[in-house]
């Protein structure tokens, strides 16, 4: 029931009507959002996954595109700089983190940040959050689909000779006419998602034993080059490059939040939800900065330009030979996989929670009753997902991506303040230390890296905004279930 408030008048007729900032504002109480876990329309989803688990979402969603494939793109802005660009961008997420981790042990419900603001800063928020997670989600399943077609083309080469022609591997306007694997490894993470939940995370914790055993390979390997001199022009584009890659490069670090997605399908999510989030970022960080400082100690950052496949070129190009940079296209072309199969996984469940509060339409809150999963919503999602990674070019859509979780981000470590303001004395099991310091950095190291995206980023983030306010006011405003509760419900 989300009725928290005083009793209805007895005369309908003299109640005040409620404005337009009511509707607005309306907030869905705390313990309405964890009562309904799980509940979806003809069936609910089952709690199945445990802390080791969760960690292993985080981490697939993490560590993939972002040091594979996006590296290649950050170099350029930022020089042999871009260890502290990966550092910043994970300072950022640190922070960010921290939030979410209250947060998640708090309101341990699937729809991660949405939740969290219809629950703190009311109804209009909460829409402007949960559509920046569909942009965050959306993208970046497409965007890590375009990356893994790269290394794929890069292990056909090592192993059989041939590679796919660029019309059916690449995106129009980088000359091709489709970018097919992109559309394949979508397809593919569809059919394991649609089985269940905990047989998808099974096979995401054996995909990231993989790609962890890559990363430590590239890095054997890639030491073998090392040389000093590429490091000593540190910063050649200044602390302005640094930023711009920091932007860019937080498009690696958005996995988290997938963990905060499966709350409603965790066993123990008020303890295993803080603790899933911070392991994760701790091991992901490390990896990439380590992996970042021998890459650029092996190849002079303005090789970096327009490379592609560039760990797996880089292994070829030290070791000179073949065999070790197909190995690693091997291992990413399965670490990349996991990425598209738990960010697909966070998106479903986000559209999910939206559904279930009546702001999108209810054929996203179905959930089958055999596998207890949103069966119509992951082909849905599936088929939107692969349509954009055949057809858009992998740079456009990381910086759309970063800008909608940079968004997203900003609004969790703000809801961490207004609940700890309206709700003091709320049970918590893990508390951002030092008060609102961790939230006020968070949501500034955030505002610094948007700011550092370029302006056709923010028109298409403005333009996506424009939508989705538009969808919100025709639609969502009126089916909310806030809005067809009693007039009681809480504001």
């Amino acid at each position: 029931m989300l009725d928290h408030g005083a009793a209805p008048p007895v005369d309908d007729t003299t109640a005040p009507k409620p404005s337009a900032l009511d509707a607005l504002t309306r907030r869905k109480p705390v313990e309405a959002l964890v009562a309904e876990g799980g509940q979806g329309e003809g069936g609910s989803l089952r709690r199945s996954l445990s802390m080791w688990q969760l960690t292993m979402i985080s981490i697939g969603a993490t560590l993939g595109t972002g040091i594979f494939v996006v590296l290649g793109d950050a170099v350029p802005e930022a020089g042999p700089a871009v260890t502290l660009a990966f550092v910043i961008a994970g300072l950022a997420a640190l922070f960010s983190a921290l939030s979410y981790a209250e947060l998640a042990g708090s309101i341990p419900v699937a729809g991660s940040s949405y939740s969290y603001a219809y629950a703190t800063m009311g109804e209009l928020v909460a829409w402007v959050c949960g559509w920046c997670l569909v942009l965050e989600y959306g993208v970046s399943v497409a965007a890590v689909a375009v990356g893994w077609g790269e290394y794929l083309n890069e292990l056909l080469d090592g192993t059989i000779g041939v590679t796919l022609p660029a019309a059916v591997s690449s995106a129009p306007g980088e000359g091709g006419f489709i970018n097919l694997p992109g559309l394949i490894v979508v397809l593919l993470a569809m059919v394991f998602l649609l089985g269940g939940a905990r047989e998808s995370a099974v096979v995401n914790t054996i995909m990231v034993f993989v790609k962890i055993a890559a990363l430590l390979l590239f890095c054997a390997i890639g030491f073998m080059g090392f040389k000093s001199g590429n490091y000593a022009d540190f910063m050649p584009l200044g602390m302005a490059g640094v930023g711009a890659a920091g932007a860019t490069l937080f498009f690696s670090y958005i996995g988290f939040d997938a963990a905060s997605t499966a709350g409603e399908e965790a066993k123990n999510p008020k303890r295993d939800l803080p603790r899933a989030i911070m392991l994760s970022l701790l091991i992901v960080t490390v990896l990439y900065v380590l992996v970042a400082a021998v890459a650029v100690g092996a190849w002079n950052w303005k090789d970096f330009d327009g490379s592609e496949a560039t760990l797996a070129a880089i292994m070829n190009d030290v070791s000179g030979q073949k065999f070790w940079g197909t190995l690693l296209a091997a291992g990413a072309v399965i670490s990349i996989a996991s990425v598209v199969l738990t960010v697909l996984y966070g998106q479903t469940r986000v559209l999910f929670a939206m559904s279930r509060d009546g702001l999108v339409p209810k054929v996203f809150g179905k959930v089958d009753a055999k596998t207890g999963t949103p069966r119509v919503n992951t082909v849905i999602v599936s088929l939107f997902c692969g349509a954009l990674a055949s057809v858009i070019p992998l740079g456009k859509l990381v910086d759309a991506t970063s800008i909608g979780t940079l968004f997203a981000f900003a609004l969790v470590n703000v809801a961490v303040i207004v609940l700890r303001k309206t709700r003091p004395t709320m049970d918590r099991t893990f508390r951002v230390s030092l008060g609102w310091t961790f939230p006020i950095l968070g949501f500034a190291a955030c505002a610094y890296l948007m700011y550092n995206l370029d302006a056709i980023t923010w028109a298409v983030f403005g333009c996506w905004m424009a939508a989705g306010l538009v969808f919100y006011f025709l639609y969502g405003m009126r089916r909310s279930r806030l809005a067809t509760a009693a007039p009681s419900a809480e504001k």
